[in-house]
């Protein structure tokens, strides 16, 4: 059974917005951290955006910083991804991850960190 599981891909406009979201199988408390990853075709996996559940703390890549916005909700147990102004170069497959063993706010970015990983969804934005 998948720890992870990611909702809300699609195909957009650019400039158009997209909200991804992610859940967990044994609920998202379990995790010190979850965050999201993407990977375009032909390049490295890179970090995107994390949250911290311990403190509430969120992290951003400069490449999405003031574009997206990383969030809870309790209601659903998810940690979801509002993502706006898309742009083309923000196609990729992404990807939610959790850590629950050794969890450092600073490493957010490393993906070695994160325990779980879920399958991916698929963002493509057209221009």
């Amino acid at each position: 059974q998948a720890q992870l599981v990611e909702s809300g891909g699609g195909s957009v406009q650019a400039a158009e917005s997209l909200r991804l979201s992610c859940s967990a199988s044994r609920g998202i408390s379990r995790y010190y951290g979850i965050a999201w990853f993407r990977q375009a075709p032909g390049k490295e996996r890179g970090a995107v955006s994390c949250f911290s559940t311990t403190d509430g703390i969120t992290s951003y890549s400069d490449s999405v910083k003031g574009r997206f916005t990383i969030s809870r909700d309790s209601a659903k147990n998810t940690v979801d991804l509002q993502m706006n102004n898309l742009k083309p170069e923000d196609t990729a497959v992404y990807y939610c991850a959790g850590v629950w063993t050794r969890w450092s706010s600073m490493e957010w970015s490393r993906a070695s960190m994160y325990d779980d990983w879920g399958q991916g969804t698929q963002v493509i934005v057209s221009s």
